[in-house]
Protein backbone atom coordinates (compact mmCIF):
# COMPACT_ATOMS: atom_id res chain seq x y z
CA UNK A 1 0.00 0.00 0.00
CA UNK A 2 1.16 3.22 -1.21
CA UNK A 3 2.25 6.03 1.40
CA UNK A 4 -0.82 8.27 -0.04
CA UNK A 5 -3.15 5.69 0.02
CA UNK A 6 -2.27 5.52 4.09
CA UNK A 7 -2.66 9.12 4.48
CA UNK A 8 -5.97 8.62 2.89
CA UNK A 9 -7.29 6.06 5.04
CA UNK A 10 -5.95 7.60 8.03
CA UNK A 11 -7.72 10.69 7.41
CA UNK A 12 -10.84 9.65 5.85
CA UNK A 13 -12.05 7.68 8.22
CA UNK A 14 -12.36 10.52 10.87
CA UNK A 15 -14.38 12.66 8.26
CA UNK A 16 -17.60 14.01 9.91
CA UNK A 17 -20.92 14.58 7.88
CA UNK A 18 -20.66 11.17 6.15
CA UNK A 19 -24.34 9.24 6.19
CA UNK A 20 -23.06 6.12 5.26
CA UNK A 21 -19.53 3.60 5.97
CA UNK A 22 -16.57 5.48 5.41
CA UNK A 23 -14.35 2.61 3.82
CA UNK A 24 -13.64 2.07 0.56
CA UNK A 25 -14.34 -0.76 -1.53
CA UNK A 26 -13.20 -2.21 -4.95
CA UNK A 27 -15.35 -3.78 -7.73
CA UNK A 28 -14.12 -7.12 -6.44
CA UNK A 29 -15.55 -6.42 -2.82
CA UNK A 30 -18.36 -4.69 -3.94
CA UNK A 31 -20.53 -7.18 -6.34
CA UNK A 32 -19.25 -10.11 -3.61
CA UNK A 33 -15.94 -11.72 -4.27
CA UNK A 34 -13.55 -12.03 -1.47
CA UNK A 35 -10.50 -9.54 -1.85
CA UNK A 36 -7.68 -11.14 -3.16
CA UNK A 37 -3.79 -9.91 -3.59
CA UNK A 38 -4.89 -8.07 -6.47
CA UNK A 39 -7.36 -6.05 -4.96
CA UNK A 40 -3.84 -4.02 -3.57
CA UNK A 41 -1.56 -2.12 -4.80
CA UNK A 42 1.88 -3.08 -3.60
CA UNK A 43 4.79 -0.43 -2.65
CA UNK A 44 6.89 0.38 -6.30
CA UNK A 45 10.11 -2.15 -5.98
CA UNK A 46 13.11 -1.43 -7.35
CA UNK A 47 13.49 -4.74 -9.10
CA UNK A 48 9.86 -5.20 -10.19
CA UNK A 49 8.21 -9.17 -10.67
CA UNK A 50 4.76 -7.74 -11.99
CA UNK A 51 3.60 -5.18 -14.51
CA UNK A 52 1.71 -2.63 -12.12
CA UNK A 53 -2.54 -2.49 -12.73
CA UNK A 54 -5.05 -0.05 -12.74
CA UNK A 55 -6.73 -0.47 -9.33
CA UNK A 56 -10.27 1.13 -8.44
CA UNK A 57 -11.79 2.07 -5.26
CA UNK A 58 -14.59 3.84 -3.95
CA UNK A 59 -16.92 4.53 -0.97
CA UNK A 60 -20.02 6.75 -0.53
CA UNK A 61 -19.95 10.37 1.22
CA UNK A 62 -23.11 12.69 1.75
CA UNK A 63 -22.52 16.22 1.33
CA UNK A 64 -24.22 18.65 4.05
CA UNK A 65 -25.58 21.93 2.61
CA UNK A 66 -24.64 24.85 4.82
CA UNK A 67 -28.10 26.24 3.96
CA UNK A 68 -31.61 25.10 2.23
CA UNK A 69 -30.71 24.41 -1.77
CA UNK A 70 -34.08 25.06 -3.18
CA UNK A 71 -35.02 25.24 -7.08
CA UNK A 72 -37.86 25.48 -9.15
CA UNK A 73 -38.61 21.51 -8.46
CA UNK A 74 -37.19 20.69 -5.51
CA UNK A 75 -35.32 21.35 -2.33
CA UNK A 76 -32.68 19.65 -0.09
CA UNK A 77 -30.16 19.92 2.77
CA UNK A 78 -27.60 17.13 1.49
CA UNK A 79 -26.48 15.53 -1.53
CA UNK A 80 -24.94 11.94 -1.69
CA UNK A 81 -21.83 11.49 -3.60
CA UNK A 82 -19.14 8.46 -4.30
CA UNK A 83 -15.54 9.26 -3.48
CA UNK A 84 -13.13 7.24 -6.38
CA UNK A 85 -9.49 6.35 -6.22
CA UNK A 86 -7.68 4.72 -9.06
CA UNK A 87 -3.85 3.55 -8.08
CA UNK A 88 -1.31 2.70 -10.68
CA UNK A 89 2.25 2.01 -9.97
CA UNK A 90 2.14 3.53 -6.65
CA UNK A 91 0.05 6.41 -7.62
CA UNK A 92 -3.46 7.26 -6.44
CA UNK A 93 -6.15 9.86 -8.92
CA UNK A 94 -8.90 11.00 -6.97
CA UNK A 95 -12.68 11.63 -8.46
CA UNK A 96 -16.36 12.22 -7.58
CA UNK A 97 -19.77 10.95 -8.61
CA UNK A 98 -22.63 13.92 -7.52
CA UNK A 99 -25.36 12.66 -7.50
CA UNK A 100 -28.23 15.47 -7.39
CA UNK A 101 -32.31 13.63 -7.64
CA UNK A 102 -32.50 14.99 -11.35
CA UNK A 103 -29.75 13.31 -12.58
CA UNK A 104 -31.64 10.03 -11.30
CA UNK A 105 -28.18 8.33 -9.64
CA UNK A 106 -28.10 7.28 -5.72
CA UNK A 107 -25.53 5.68 -3.81
CA UNK A 108 -26.79 2.46 -4.44
CA UNK A 109 -26.67 2.86 -8.54
CA UNK A 110 -23.64 4.34 -8.56
CA UNK A 111 -21.94 1.75 -6.09
CA UNK A 112 -23.62 -0.67 -8.81
CA UNK A 113 -21.81 0.56 -11.11
CA UNK A 114 -18.47 0.87 -10.30
CA UNK A 115 -18.21 -2.83 -8.67
CA UNK A 116 -18.80 -3.28 -12.88
CA UNK A 117 -16.22 -1.37 -13.54
CA UNK A 118 -12.76 -3.69 -14.33
CA UNK A 119 -9.88 -1.33 -14.75
CA UNK A 120 -6.98 -4.50 -14.25
CA UNK A 121 -7.46 -5.77 -17.95
CA UNK A 122 -5.84 -2.44 -19.05
CA UNK A 123 -2.32 -2.03 -19.45
CA UNK A 124 -1.66 1.75 -20.42
CA UNK A 125 -3.53 3.88 -18.20
CA UNK A 126 -2.45 6.35 -20.83
CA UNK A 127 -5.42 4.97 -23.22
CA UNK A 128 -7.99 7.35 -22.36
CA UNK A 129 -9.96 6.43 -25.39
CA UNK A 130 -10.69 2.99 -24.85
CA UNK A 131 -10.75 2.83 -21.25
CA UNK A 132 -13.22 5.49 -20.92
CA UNK A 133 -15.46 3.95 -24.16
CA UNK A 134 -15.67 1.08 -22.59
CA UNK A 135 -16.84 2.29 -19.13
CA UNK A 136 -19.62 4.33 -21.18
CA UNK A 137 -20.28 1.33 -23.09
CA UNK A 138 -20.92 -0.73 -19.94
CA UNK A 139 -24.77 0.73 -19.70
CA UNK A 140 -26.55 3.36 -20.83
CA UNK A 141 -26.94 6.75 -18.02
CA UNK A 142 -24.87 6.59 -15.28
CA UNK A 143 -23.15 9.49 -16.21
CA UNK A 144 -21.99 11.06 -13.03
CA UNK A 145 -20.27 6.98 -11.93
CA UNK A 146 -18.64 7.20 -15.02
CA UNK A 147 -17.34 10.86 -14.84
CA UNK A 148 -16.30 9.63 -10.91
CA UNK A 149 -13.59 7.50 -13.05
CA UNK A 150 -12.59 9.59 -15.72
CA UNK A 151 -11.67 12.58 -12.83
CA UNK A 152 -9.97 9.60 -10.50
CA UNK A 153 -8.08 8.38 -14.11
CA UNK A 154 -7.37 12.14 -15.03
CA UNK A 155 -5.90 12.70 -11.68
CA UNK A 156 -3.99 10.31 -11.96
CA UNK A 157 -2.03 10.62 -15.31
CA UNK A 158 -1.46 14.15 -14.46
CA UNK A 159 -0.01 12.88 -11.20
CA UNK A 160 2.21 9.98 -13.46
CA UNK A 161 3.62 12.84 -15.91
CA UNK A 162 3.92 15.50 -12.46
CA UNK A 163 1.96 18.14 -14.82
CA UNK A 164 -1.79 20.23 -13.87
CA UNK A 165 -4.16 19.95 -16.66
CA UNK A 166 -4.58 23.48 -17.74
CA UNK A 167 -0.22 22.51 -18.66
CA UNK A 168 -1.68 19.18 -20.29
CA UNK A 169 -4.18 21.19 -22.44
CA UNK A 170 -1.75 23.96 -22.95
CA UNK A 171 -4.32 26.26 -20.83
CA UNK A 172 -3.06 29.64 -19.13
CA UNK A 173 -4.50 29.31 -15.60
CA UNK A 174 -4.60 33.03 -15.59
CA UNK A 175 -7.22 33.52 -17.92
CA UNK A 176 -9.58 31.11 -15.70
CA UNK A 177 -13.39 33.46 -14.80
CA UNK A 178 -14.83 34.93 -12.31
CA UNK A 179 -17.41 32.13 -10.83
CA UNK A 180 -20.73 33.19 -10.49
CA UNK A 181 -21.99 32.19 -6.77
CA UNK A 182 -25.51 30.65 -6.47
CA UNK A 183 -28.69 32.12 -4.34
CA UNK A 184 -31.22 29.10 -3.96
CA UNK A 185 -34.98 29.92 -4.19
CA UNK A 186 -36.25 31.57 -0.41
CA UNK A 187 -37.50 34.33 1.40
CA UNK A 188 -36.48 37.74 1.08
CA UNK A 189 -34.67 37.79 4.64
CA UNK A 190 -32.59 34.32 3.92
CA UNK A 191 -32.07 36.09 -0.05
CA UNK A 192 -30.70 39.26 1.11
CA UNK A 193 -28.76 37.36 3.99
CA UNK A 194 -27.29 35.02 1.50
CA UNK A 195 -26.65 37.87 -0.76
CA UNK A 196 -24.52 39.96 1.67
CA UNK A 197 -22.59 36.91 2.79
CA UNK A 198 -21.51 36.77 -1.05
CA UNK A 199 -19.86 40.00 -1.46
CA UNK A 200 -16.45 39.00 -2.85
CA UNK A 201 -18.07 37.69 -5.61
CA UNK A 202 -18.89 39.65 -8.97
CA UNK A 203 -21.84 37.47 -10.37
CA UNK A 204 -24.39 36.20 -8.26
CA UNK A 205 -26.51 33.27 -9.70
CA UNK A 206 -30.46 33.04 -9.21
CA UNK A 207 -32.27 30.22 -8.98
CA UNK A 208 -35.92 31.46 -10.75
CA UNK A 209 -39.10 29.39 -11.73
CA UNK A 210 -41.64 30.01 -9.36
CA UNK A 211 -44.25 32.46 -8.03
CA UNK A 212 -41.56 34.67 -6.57
CA UNK A 213 -39.45 35.46 -9.63
CA UNK A 214 -39.29 38.94 -9.01
CA UNK A 215 -39.16 38.92 -5.44
CA UNK A 216 -35.91 37.07 -5.28
CA UNK A 217 -34.65 39.55 -8.15
CA UNK A 218 -35.75 42.30 -6.47
CA UNK A 219 -34.53 41.88 -2.69
CA UNK A 220 -31.12 40.94 -4.68
CA UNK A 221 -30.97 44.44 -5.96
CA UNK A 222 -31.81 45.90 -2.60
CA UNK A 223 -28.49 45.25 -1.56
CA UNK A 224 -26.47 44.91 -4.81
CA UNK A 225 -26.40 45.88 -8.66
CA UNK A 226 -24.20 43.47 -9.73
CA UNK A 227 -24.29 41.08 -12.48
CA UNK A 228 -27.18 38.46 -12.12
CA UNK A 229 -27.35 35.49 -13.95
CA UNK A 230 -30.63 33.39 -13.80
CA UNK A 231 -31.41 29.74 -13.63
CA UNK A 232 -34.87 29.23 -14.07
CA UNK A 233 -34.72 25.41 -14.23
CA UNK A 234 -37.70 24.34 -16.97
CA UNK A 235 -39.81 26.45 -14.33
CA UNK A 236 -41.77 28.31 -16.71
CA UNK A 237 -43.86 27.01 -19.10
CA UNK A 238 -45.49 29.70 -21.60
CA UNK A 239 -43.36 31.48 -24.07
CA UNK A 240 -45.05 34.14 -24.45
CA UNK A 241 -44.67 34.94 -20.63
CA UNK A 242 -41.29 34.00 -20.30
CA UNK A 243 -40.33 36.28 -23.40
CA UNK A 244 -41.86 39.31 -21.12
CA UNK A 245 -40.03 38.28 -17.75
CA UNK A 246 -36.54 38.53 -20.11
CA UNK A 247 -37.09 41.78 -20.84
CA UNK A 248 -37.95 42.43 -17.10
CA UNK A 249 -34.89 40.54 -16.32
CA UNK A 250 -32.47 42.41 -18.85
CA UNK A 251 -33.46 45.80 -17.38
CA UNK A 252 -32.14 44.79 -14.31
CA UNK A 253 -28.87 44.04 -14.72
CA UNK A 254 -29.31 40.10 -15.31
CA UNK A 255 -26.60 38.90 -18.04
CA UNK A 256 -28.10 35.34 -19.18
CA UNK A 257 -31.10 33.04 -18.55
CA UNK A 258 -30.46 28.90 -18.46
CA UNK A 259 -33.25 26.31 -19.18
CA UNK A 260 -36.25 29.07 -18.92
CA UNK A 261 -38.72 26.12 -19.93
CA UNK A 262 -38.81 22.14 -20.01
CA UNK A 263 -36.35 20.84 -22.15
CA UNK A 264 -39.05 18.90 -24.21
CA UNK A 265 -40.62 22.21 -25.67
CA UNK A 266 -38.06 22.30 -28.33
CA UNK A 267 -40.23 24.65 -30.70
CA UNK A 268 -41.25 27.24 -27.83
CA UNK A 269 -37.41 27.34 -26.77
CA UNK A 270 -35.92 27.95 -30.52
CA UNK A 271 -38.95 30.78 -30.54
CA UNK A 272 -37.79 32.59 -27.49
CA UNK A 273 -33.91 32.09 -28.15
CA UNK A 274 -34.93 33.96 -31.19
CA UNK A 275 -36.92 36.33 -29.60
CA UNK A 276 -34.83 36.88 -26.65
CA UNK A 277 -33.01 40.12 -25.13
CA UNK A 278 -30.95 38.08 -23.31
CA UNK A 279 -28.37 34.51 -23.89
CA UNK A 280 -30.44 31.76 -23.54
CA UNK A 281 -28.29 28.47 -22.27
CA UNK A 282 -29.69 25.30 -22.07
CA UNK A 283 -28.70 23.23 -19.09
CA UNK A 284 -30.98 19.92 -18.87
CA UNK A 285 -31.87 20.38 -22.13
CA UNK A 286 -27.89 19.30 -23.11
CA UNK A 287 -26.81 16.91 -21.20
CA UNK A 288 -23.49 15.02 -23.85
CA UNK A 289 -21.53 15.76 -26.74
CA UNK A 290 -24.53 13.86 -29.26
CA UNK A 291 -26.42 16.71 -27.68
CA UNK A 292 -24.97 19.57 -29.02
CA UNK A 293 -25.96 19.53 -32.79
CA UNK A 294 -29.77 19.64 -31.67
CA UNK A 295 -29.11 22.46 -29.46
CA UNK A 296 -28.05 24.97 -32.29
CA UNK A 297 -30.37 27.30 -32.84
CA UNK A 298 -32.18 25.94 -29.56
CA UNK A 299 -30.03 27.86 -27.44
CA UNK A 300 -27.23 30.39 -27.71
CA UNK A 301 -25.18 27.95 -25.44
CA UNK A 302 -24.97 25.24 -23.75
CA UNK A 303 -23.79 24.30 -19.90
CA UNK A 304 -21.32 21.98 -19.83
CA UNK A 305 -21.68 19.76 -16.33
CA UNK A 306 -18.71 16.59 -15.77
CA UNK A 307 -21.66 14.90 -14.02
CA UNK A 308 -23.98 15.30 -16.78
CA UNK A 309 -21.45 13.92 -19.55
CA UNK A 310 -19.43 11.73 -17.84
CA UNK A 311 -16.31 13.42 -17.13
CA UNK A 312 -13.54 15.52 -18.07
CA UNK A 313 -12.70 14.14 -21.60
CA UNK A 314 -15.96 14.38 -22.74
CA UNK A 315 -16.27 18.20 -21.64
CA UNK A 316 -13.45 18.81 -23.71
CA UNK A 317 -14.94 17.51 -26.65
CA UNK A 318 -18.28 19.44 -25.59
CA UNK A 319 -16.28 23.09 -25.86
CA UNK A 320 -14.36 22.73 -29.00
CA UNK A 321 -17.58 21.57 -30.62
CA UNK A 322 -19.98 24.20 -29.36
CA UNK A 323 -17.29 26.77 -30.23
CA UNK A 324 -16.91 25.29 -33.93
CA UNK A 325 -21.11 25.72 -34.14
CA UNK A 326 -20.62 29.70 -32.62
CA UNK A 327 -21.90 28.91 -29.64
CA UNK A 328 -21.50 29.95 -26.10
CA UNK A 329 -19.92 27.86 -23.52
CA UNK A 330 -21.13 27.94 -19.38
CA UNK A 331 -19.02 25.48 -16.91
CA UNK A 332 -21.45 24.54 -14.04
CA UNK A 333 -21.25 22.22 -11.45
CA UNK A 334 -23.77 20.17 -8.99
CA UNK A 335 -23.04 20.17 -5.42
CA UNK A 336 -19.79 19.00 -5.18
CA UNK A 337 -16.45 18.38 -3.11
CA UNK A 338 -13.55 20.19 -4.00
CA UNK A 339 -12.41 17.28 -5.99
CA UNK A 340 -14.93 17.54 -9.01
CA UNK A 341 -14.90 21.21 -8.95
CA UNK A 342 -11.03 21.25 -9.76
CA UNK A 343 -11.73 19.26 -12.28
CA UNK A 344 -13.88 21.27 -13.77
CA UNK A 345 -11.87 24.29 -13.38
CA UNK A 346 -8.88 23.49 -15.55
CA UNK A 347 -11.49 23.90 -18.51
CA UNK A 348 -12.49 26.98 -17.11
CA UNK A 349 -9.67 29.03 -19.45
CA UNK A 350 -12.01 28.00 -22.12
CA UNK A 351 -15.81 29.14 -21.18
CA UNK A 352 -17.92 31.97 -21.14
CA UNK A 353 -19.22 31.69 -18.06
CA UNK A 354 -18.53 29.65 -15.06
CA UNK A 355 -20.57 28.54 -12.35
CA UNK A 356 -17.60 26.48 -10.02
CA UNK A 357 -19.12 27.24 -6.40
CA UNK A 358 -20.42 23.77 -5.56
CA UNK A 359 -18.06 22.96 -2.57
CA UNK A 360 -18.52 26.49 -1.34
CA UNK A 361 -22.37 25.67 -0.54
CA UNK A 362 -21.13 22.48 2.02
CA UNK A 363 -19.77 21.99 5.15
CA UNK A 364 -18.07 19.08 5.00
CA UNK A 365 -15.41 19.21 2.42
CA UNK A 366 -12.52 16.45 2.19
CA UNK A 367 -10.27 18.06 -0.44
CA UNK A 368 -8.55 20.93 -0.65
CA UNK A 369 -7.99 21.95 -4.25
CA UNK A 370 -9.32 25.22 -6.87
CA UNK A 371 -9.79 28.10 -4.68
CA UNK A 372 -12.03 31.08 -5.54
CA UNK A 373 -10.27 34.39 -4.59
CA UNK A 374 -11.75 37.53 -5.03
CA UNK A 375 -14.73 35.54 -6.90
CA UNK A 376 -12.01 34.20 -9.27
CA UNK A 377 -11.41 30.62 -10.19
CA UNK A 378 -7.72 30.30 -8.93
CA UNK A 379 -6.17 26.79 -10.36
CA UNK A 380 -3.63 25.35 -8.08
CA UNK A 381 0.10 24.39 -9.35
CA UNK A 382 -0.47 20.91 -8.20
CA UNK A 383 0.08 17.96 -10.56
CA UNK A 384 -3.19 16.30 -11.88
CA UNK A 385 -6.71 17.81 -11.03
CA UNK A 386 -4.64 20.05 -8.08
CA UNK A 387 -6.55 18.11 -5.05
CA UNK A 388 -5.11 16.93 -1.90
CA UNK A 389 -7.37 15.19 0.48
CA UNK A 390 -7.99 17.10 3.31
CA UNK A 391 -6.49 15.98 7.03
CA UNK A 392 -9.66 14.98 9.57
Amino acid sequence: MSHNRREFLKHSSALAGSAVAASFVTPAVASGASLTADATHAPRLSRRTAKPKLTLRFRPYTLELKHVFTIATSSRTTTPVVLTEVEYDGVVGYGEASMPPYLGESHASVLDFLSRVDLSKYDNPFDLDTILHDVDAITSGNTAAKASVDIALHDLLGRMMRQPWYNIWGFNPAKTPYTSFTIGIDTAEVVRQKTKEAAEYGVLKVKLGRDTDKMMIETIRSVTDKPITADVNQGWKDRAAALDMLAWLKERNVVMVEQPLPKEQVDDLAWLTERSPLPIIGDEGVQRLTDIPHAKGVYHGINIKLMKCTGMREAHKMIVLARSLGMKVMLGCMTETSCAISAASHLSPMVDWADLDGALLISNDVYDGTQVVGGKVTLRDWPGIGVRPLKG
